[in-house]
């Protein structure tokens, strides 16, 4: 069974928000296990105005970021917060990235995570951007959760 996520349900998953929003759509996912989503990469993108005038490239570190909110959108779904109380996620590790492939206006990417593992509030992904059928980039990512009062904000 597949299952898909739109963006009105990504933006109440995670606080990301125009122009730091990088995942459009999620087509599949199981909890505690994996998520495919997708970036639809356009020439509207703010960072292709200096990345680089003339041959614009998505920068690696926003391909590093898209797969990070992958992974939230994964935790998020699959984990309860308590009553009264919303959750944030922070970076705490990045290892073994590597970059293949670059990504220009018009590509869509495909991000993949899959889950490592996970012990108390730390989440360790193993994540791969596809172009077609292209690695553009992976790595191992970790993050960490932090549930906060909703009256708190």
């Amino acid at each position: 069974m597949i299952s898909s996520v739109d963006i009105n349900k990504i933006l109440d998953l995670i606080p990301h928000r125009y122009p730091f929003i990088l995942v459009d759509r999620v087509t599949d996912y199981k909890e505690f296990e994996y998520l495919v989503g997708y970036k639809n990469v356009t020439m509207n993108e703010p960072f292709f105005m200096g990345h680089f005038p003339g041959n614009p490239i998505m920068p690696g570190v926003l391909m590093i970021e898209a797969l990070a909110q992958a992974g939230v959108i994964l935790s998020t779904l699959s984990r309860v917060t308590k009553e009264g109380y919303k959750s944030l996620y922070f970076f705490a590790g990045i290892d073994n990235a590597r970059f293949k492939q670059i990504v220009i206006p018009g590509d869509k990417l495909r991000l993949e995570v899959k889950l490592s593992s996970q012990k108390k509030d730390f989440w360790r992904m193993h994540a791969e951007a596809f172009v077609d059928d292209k690695l553009a980039c992976s790595a191992d990512l970790m993050s960490v959760v932090k549930e906060y009062k909703i009256d708190d904000i």
